[in-house]
């Protein structure tokens, strides 16, 4: 072992326990994830600077609602892609293992979809362009991501491979071989890099240009995401594929076609090229 290999530091997951009731690292990630979202996206609705005029927003009770259509499919649609994408023949021997989100495996791609459908039911119940209500979001998603891979840290999960570089971590429950804290690059990256990216196209008047948040969150994502995963190791049965590639690089390079075409799209509409 290098001398500079940094140990794990071990983190007790349950945060603190309510009576019988333990509270887990990983379940305040999420609630909050979302309950700093929901503060964010209320301020979104009422900066009146970052819309035009004209401009159809959801009111900031409607926002709320929101919260509840988008967690609601980001927690069923994150576990319903691991059970799918992932390890479909495990749970289908053991299916009560599908409910006990506790034990990990959300992901987030599956949690994306979920969203994306929890949005669009959103976005159709209020009569407001789904394009809005996919900008907003976009804009506020880095901040669960971010808790997100840090509740993988703490766990831990989805561990980097093994590398000689000063701050490489032991993780004592995996083996005892130095790796890429590689969960800490991904809250870097797709957390707070990409948040920051995202605000200063707020500030820019983003949301003026409908698809376009959106867009810059796919493209960022998919990006920041493909190249985290040559430092994480994937699991060689779930996402392992062949010539070093992973199922993570395969699900977000298309995100990230998809969103440079939404930029495009974007662009186009409000017409800044022909």
């Amino acid at each position: 072992m290098p001398f500079l290999a940094i140990p794990f530091p071990m983190i007790d997951p349950v945060a603190v326990n309510l009576g019988p009731l333990p509270l887990r690292w990983y379940a305040l990630a999420y609630i909050g994830g979302f309950v700093l979202g929901w503060v964010y996206l209320r301020a979104l609705s009422k900066g009146e600077a970052f819309w035009r005029d004209d401009q159809p927003r959801p009111s900031p009770d409607a926002i709320d609602d929101l919260l509840v259509y988008v967690a609601f499919g980001v927690i069923i649609g994150g576990r319903l892609g691991h059970v799918l994408i992932y390890d479909p023949g495990f749970y289908l021997a053991h299916p009560l293992e599908i409910l006990q989100t506790w034990k990990g495996g959300m992901a987030f791609h599956g949690g994306l979809l979920g969203a994306m459908l929890g949005m669009a039911l959103f976005a159709r119940r209020e009569t407001i362009p789904f394009l809005t209500i996919s900008d907003m979001c976009a804009i506020v998603a880095p901040i669960g991501i971010f808790f997100g891979r840090v509740a993988n840290f703490i766990k831990p999960e989805m561990w980097g491979r093994p590398t000689d570089v000063p701050w490489a971590m032991v993780f004592p429950m995996v083996d005892h071989v130095p790796r890429h804290p590689s969960q800490l690059y991904e809250a870097g990256l797709e957390g707070v890099a990409l948040g920051l990216v995202l605000y200063v196209a707020l500030r820019a008047g983003a949301l003026q240009f409908p698809g376009m948040s959106a867009g810059i969150f796919g493209v960022g994502y998919g990006l920041a995401r493909i190249f985290c995963e040559f430092f994480r190791e994937p699991d060689p049965a779930q996402e392992a594929l062949s010539n070093g590639l992973t199922m993570g690089m395969a699900l977000s390079a298309p995100m990230a076609l998809l969103g440079a075409l939404l930029i495009a799209f974007s662009l186009r509409r409000r017409g800044v090229f022909a």
